[in-house]
């Protein structure tokens, strides 16, 4: 018999046919079952943050700094007090008096709720007002009066380690510049011996631009301290609960018992509701204080503005190869802005986060890799912005400089990648860097997307158009992305020190129904389906007997959150080792109920039954083994049929995939046209493949908002241009193209049920195979690369600059100047 996790695999291309899900329509792994929580959601019954009301309940709008970097020298309240119902207005010298002024970040470092000093990036919060509805709240901000001395702003990283850098952290003692932290990572003598000895090196200078995760619904939090009680309750937009209940504990010093963290609907968050922000905390004190509700809902500037941002890593990419193309070697050097704070995303055991798999899907000896981050007066960042934890800089930097060796060598992207991939027999492989790749098969994912993209039809069109002097060329950009995910302990996967595990409960009542209780908190993932899946799945259940509840403290096994692909490798197995612990202890209860002895029960997957060895017509199901449970429980037993798992993951899983883009450039105007977008995924056994669609084409998208649109930008005095949806660009229906999407699958060997993660692939995999398409369009002119987003000025300038640009008036005809001067080509 197979194991658990490859009983699910599928079988592809006429090979042996494995078990996979448990058939019969129940719903279990492998079936496209329409998502659960869907129904209140298209019926506009979801219920989000700013649903939430309570009698007498307040609101709260927060007093931000125009200025980028300035001290508070007095904050004049008295005109916003006799605005009538303003409740209070308060200060960092309020909150002192509560000793809640300071907060932590997620890792090493601490920031003021409300400014106490100095301000260290525009839109701080400064002060906050209470009033009776949120208009008059808005009203009474506007009457705060700050006097503000205002001081040169640091903006970008390379600005701010200058000898005569303006020093940002002075509230760090004994800081005196504005150096953050450093990371190395690899072997620096050997890489360098490599490089040294190698046929071909080349070397490119890129910048993963500065993102906000911009998710629908901003951030915001609903306080409600009982005084009866002792008890505060926080509704709030968090993807990671238990941690926020956690940190309010810390900062109020109330016992973590007494309070509670609601995490109720989320329209999206993609990392930027990981990190607690002011607002939450200023919400909470308020209640705490004036002890009644209290809501704060930011707008849509204020959250561009001041929450966590992403990315933002200027990398210089380095490889060492021989004239045929195998890679020897990597190295990379990275300049990091984590702006004012060191927050979620920077953690201090590992500072640059995952990046230490830039050496991505190959087979590479050696690597060396180094990062320096600094201060800067911009608002606090590095979030997993769909990603794990710089992963997408690392996938960006390799996948980028394979394309730049292959034109070195006037070699096919493609043969570069398969020449130098890692074998499925060297897995589990041990990566230069130290990181234990779970498994692969990477070239089987590359040819299926070659296939299926028509790579050879489009690199003779693009020949043709190419020696035909085409107004449009044609551009072919390859990705082969190796992913890793599911945060959690060991080597590669302990951050600032915490195991990264996950939870899950369930509990079959006497009616066979059951409730799945997990310790992470979807925005949009579908974990009330999925979840519900595994344990139909591990339990001969019907998936619609199953209910699954999240984001309540008070109810919910203790979990680390969602954010880093780790909902299904880590929570996903803990809800299947639970559902095997509850199908364990049903055994002994069939065994009582068949009058059989225990170790004569077979369970049967496929039928999700029970029964006597060698006599399956003597068989039980688990639904009707529940009641037995309760009422006629075996006297070795404790009654019910229940169980909790807190799943520690061996290791991470990695997902992986390759990606073809295929681009046609306008050599008059710089617009870039997709013509084809082909997806091939890998992320183990597949749970849902409808859900994982919808996960991919959302990735896809906000790839192509990476490639082609998003950045946010600064003024040399630090005031944010790009911080509304005006400015701000975001990919529309009118943007994204149709997608092909396939897949392989190779099971994660020590995962319970072999799956890896899908949610952050095409987020990491699509920006590198997007830039390579636009770039290859262009590579005959000359160019190797083009930096993100590549707006259609941006792209036209590299024309130019290859000789490949057209100037529009080159093609407007004689007849057209004609009718626009009213004379003949003969005048």
């Amino acid at each position: 018999m197979s194991s658990d996790s490859e009983r699910f695999a599928e079988a592809e291309d006429g090979g042996p046919q494995p078990e996979k899900h448990c058939g019969h329509g129940r719903g279990g792994m492998g079936e496209e079952v329409k998502r659960k929580e869907d129904q209140r959601f298209i019926t506009g019954r979801g219920n989000y943050v700013d649903d939430i009301k309570k009698p007498g309940m307040l609101h709260c709008e927060i007093v931000r700094s125009p200025h980028a970097h300035a001290r508070i020298e007095n904050i004049d309240k008295s005109r916003a007090l006799k605005v009538d119902g303003v409740v209070a207005v308060l200060t960092a010298e309020d909150l002192l008096e509560h000793d809640l002024a300071t907060m932590p970040t997620l890792m090493d470092d601490t920031q003021d709720v409300l400014v106490n000093d100095k301000v260290k990036f525009q839109s701080q919060e400064v002060a906050a007002v209470i009033a009776t509805d949120r208009y008059t709240a808005k009203d009474g901000a506007q009457k705060v009066v700050v006097d503000y001395d205002v001081l040169d702003p640091v903006i970008g990283a390379d600005k701010a380690l200058e000898d005569d850098a303006p020093v940002i952290r002075d509230d760090i003692e004994g800081k005196e510049d504005n150096h953050c932290l450093d990371w190395e990572t690899g072997d620096e003598e050997a890489t360098a011996k490599a490089f040294e000895e190698a046929d071909v090196t080349v070397k490119e200078d890129m910048l993963y631009q500065r993102l906000h995760p911009a998710p629908i619904e901003t951030c915001g939090a609903v306080g409600d301290y009982d005084p009866g009680k002792d008890k505060l309750t926080v509704h709030m937009t968090s993807q990671a609960p238990h941690i926020h209940r956690t940190l309010f504990a810390q900062v109020s010093g109330i016992p973590e018992h007494k309070i509670r963290i609601v995490s109720p609907d989320v329209g999206g968050g993609f990392g930027n509701k990981v990190p607690i922000y002011p607002g939450y905390v200023v919400a909470a004190a308020a209640s705490y204080v004036l002890e009644e509700p209290v809501k704060w809902v930011e707008e849509r500037s204020e959250n561009i503005q001041s929450t966590g941002f992403a990315r933002d890593y200027d990398m210089t990419g380095e490889i060492a190869a021989t004239e045929d193309g195998e890679i020897q070697a990597v190295r990379t050097d990275v300049l990091a802005d984590h702006g004012a704070f060191n927050a979620v995303a920077q953690p201090s055991k590992f500072p640059a986060g995952f990046f230490n798999i830039f050496t991505g899907s190959y087979d590479i000896d050696t690597a060396y890799g180094t990062l320096t981050a600094a201060y800067t007066n911009t608002a606090p960042g590095g979030v997993a912005y769909r990603c794990s934890f710089r992963v997408t800089e690392a996938v960006y930097l390799i996948e980028r400089m394979v394309k730049v060796l292959a034109d070195e060598l006037d070699m096919d992207p493609a043969e570069v990648r398969r020449k130098n991939f890692i074998q499925p027999e060297q897995f589990p492989y041990e990566s230069a860097t130290g990181w234990n790749y779970d498994s692969g098969d990477y070239e089987k994912a590359l040819d299926k997307a070659l296939e299926m993209a028509d790579y050879d039809h489009y690199r003779e069109e693009q020949q043709r158009r190419i020696e035909e002097d085409a107004d449009k060329l044609l551009g072919i950009g390859v990705s082969s992305f190796t992913e890793v995910v599911g945060a959690g302990p060991g080597q590669s996967c302990d951050i600032a020190g915490v195991e990264m595990f996950d939870s899950a409960e369930i509990r079959v009542h006497p009616t066979g129904n059951a409730t799945v209780r997990v310790g992470v908190q979807t925005q949009g993932q579908g974990h009330e389906t999925t979840f519900a899946q595994i344990v139909a799945e591990e339990l001969g259940m019907d998936v619609d007997d199953i209910t699954v509840e999240h984001g309540d403290t008070d109810t919910d096994p203790y979990g680390l959150g969602t954010y880093g692909s780790r909902s299904t490798p880590v929570a996903g197995a803990a809800a299947a080792v639970a559902s095997r612990k509850v199908r364990e202890k049903a055994k002994a209860i069939a065994a009582n109920e068949l009058e059989a002895a225990e170790e004569d029960i077979d369970w049967d997957r496929e039928s999700g039954q029970f029964h006597v060895t060698g006599a399956p017509d003597r068989s039980i199901s688990i639904t009707e083994i529940a009641a037995g449970a309760y009422m006629n429980h075996p006297k070795s037993e404790e009654p019910g049929l229940e169980a909790i798992n807190y799943y520690d993951p061996p290791e991470m899983t990695y997902p992986f995939g390759s990606y073809i883009v295929v681009v046609e450039v306008d050599r008059e105007t710089g617009e870039v046209e997709f013509e084809k977008f082909v997806a091939v995924d890998d992320c183990g056994n597949r749970i849902n493949p409808m859900i994982i669609e919808g996960q991919i084409h959302g990735g896809l998208a906000q790839g192509i908002g990476t490639a082609m649109l998003e950045h946010v930008t600064f003024d040399d005095n630090g005031n944010v241009t790009g911080g509304d949806f005006m400015n701000y660009l975001l990919p529309t229906s009118m943007e994204i193209p149709e997608f092909e999407t396939g897949h392989t699958v190779t099971p994660s060997p020590h995962h319970p049920i072999g799956a890896k993660g899908v949610g952050e692939s095409p987020t990491v995999g699509s920006p590198p195979a997007i830039v390579n398409a636009v770039v290859d369009a262009m590579s005959h002119g000359g160019i190797s690369h083009v930096e993100m987003p590549m707006t259609p000025d941006t792209v036209w300038e590299k024309l130019d600059e290859a000789g490949l640009s057209m100037d529009p008036a080159d093609n407007v005809s004689l007849e057209f100047d004609d009718q626009q001067s009213g004379g003949t080509a003969d005048d």
